[in-house]
């Protein structure tokens, strides 16, 4: 082999929540990041996905329970991996990170035979970044680990802390996706010289405003009629049953308002029927709009038929939907939690709310809906956070790890 090859990074791309044929909107954001990476340097993915004896009993009951995709894919040119790992179901969850680590070495070990990988890059301190810097020592391999928001409530399990920061202690490099992420595991013990802040960024080639009439004459929305949107997983932590239970006292004062909820079941749970329920009890069927999960493609469309997007999470790292709403010219509504504040940085991007402060998001909601926003401005701030800085930043750390 020729010696430059070895100056070169080799990635493995190490994470159980990404892409599949079964879910394929699981983890984008990770692919998003990684293959815009995997356009420079080599990457493969290993994807190992959850399994446990009897597990295909449970989804006869459940029948989103753990999906199997196949073992191998191509996506967009990149070999990704889904070897199984033993998982227990419940309680014994804090285990994952063990369990991940025995049941992908051997494949791993392969893995490194055939590609010669030279850097793990994990995502998610636990239980992914705990299994990889297991793996990383018996391979002898640096790893890397990227933080994304998990971190926050596995922090207050004592067991999943103390997993985590020695995870983020064994591992060569740390990324945090923001800011206050970053000063979360520092305050809890993790190493702050390891850490660099590199957060996501937005692609502006599929995302920026066109018509979004169409959208709205399908669901009978007029023109003049003012629009909210959310996107995101149909799980209690996004919030969508809080701007819902708002609705009615926000119809008041804007008669004509529709909210369109995107997506669908999520790896955290389904409130599809919670959120269904919630709407027809306040009666709003007529203007609480329950569009599904879309492909990222139709995505610019739907987001260019609102007015303004809403995003009252509990907790994220760094929500990549809000520099999306950002570049097809959205102000954003999002509660302060995470990297929120980091993205929406400027009052006239949008405003920062705080978590269930049910009037402050209520008066933000009524006050964006009024107001005249520079659109060009918001546009121009998220064309100034492509994808291309962030990327140049990623290699040049992973070159000098190896």
């Amino acid at each position: 082999m020729d010696k430059n090859n070895f100056k070169q990074p080799r990635l493995v791309v190490f994470s159980t929540l990404f892409p599949n044929a079964k879910q394929p909107n699981a983890g984008v954001f990770i692919r998003e990041r990684m293959f815009r990476v995997g356009q420079h340097v080599p990457v493969i993915v290993i994807a190992p996905v959850a399994w446990f004896p009897g597990q295909a009993i449970i989804r006869k009951i459940k029948p989103h329970f753990r999906p199997e995709p196949e073992k191998v894919e191509i996506q967009q040119g990149v070999t990704v991996y889904h070897p199984k790992f033993f998982c227990i179901p419940g309680i014994f969850k804090w285990l994952d990170g063990y369990f991940l680590a025995l049941s992908s070495y051997f494949f791993m070990k392969k893995i490194k035979a055939e590609f010669d990988f030279n850097i793990i890059d994990s995502h998610f301190a636990y239980p992914d970044g705990f299994a990889a810097t297991r793996l990383g020592k018996r391979l002898n391999v640096p790893v890397t680990i990227t933080l994304r928001g998990t971190e926050v409530p596995h922090s207050r399990s004592k067991a999943k802390r103390f997993l985590m920061l020695k995870a983020l202690k064994s591992a060569n490099r740390i990324f945090s996706v923001s800011s206050s992420l970053k000063q979360h595991v520092v305050h809890l013990g993790a190493p702050a010289n390891k850490i660099q802040v590199v957060g996501n960024g937005v692609d502006t080639e599929k995302f920026y405003p066109v018509d979004g009439q169409k959208v709205r004459k399908q669901l009978n929305i007029s023109p003049t009629d003012k629009v909210l949107i959310t996107i995101g997983a149909l799980v209690e932590r996004k919030g969508f049953h809080r701007v819902i239970e708002l609705m009615p006292e926000l119809l008041k004062q804007h008669p004509n308002l529709h909210y369109l909820i995107v997506g669908s079941a999520g790896v955290e749970g389904d409130w599809t029927e919670k959120l269904n329920t919630q709407v027809k009890t306040l009666k709003l069927e007529h203007n609480v709009h329950f569009l599904g999960a879309r492909p990222p493609s139709e995505l610019k469309e739907i987001l260019s038929a609102a007015d303004v997007f809403v995003l009252s999470t509990r907790n994220e790292g760094w929500a990549n939907v809000i520099l999306e709403a950002l570049a097809c010219g959205l102000p954003v509504i999002a509660t302060d939690v995470g990297g929120n504040s980091e993205v929406v940085s400027d009052s006239k991007l949008g405003t920062i709310v705080e978590f269930d402060n049910k009037n402050e998001l209520k008066t933000a909601i009524s006050t964006a809906m009024s107001k005249n926003w520079d659109k060009n401005y918001i546009i121009k701030y998220a064309q100034d956070n492509s994808w291309n800085k962030r990327v140049d930043i990623l290699r040049a750390e992973f070159e000098k790890l190896i």
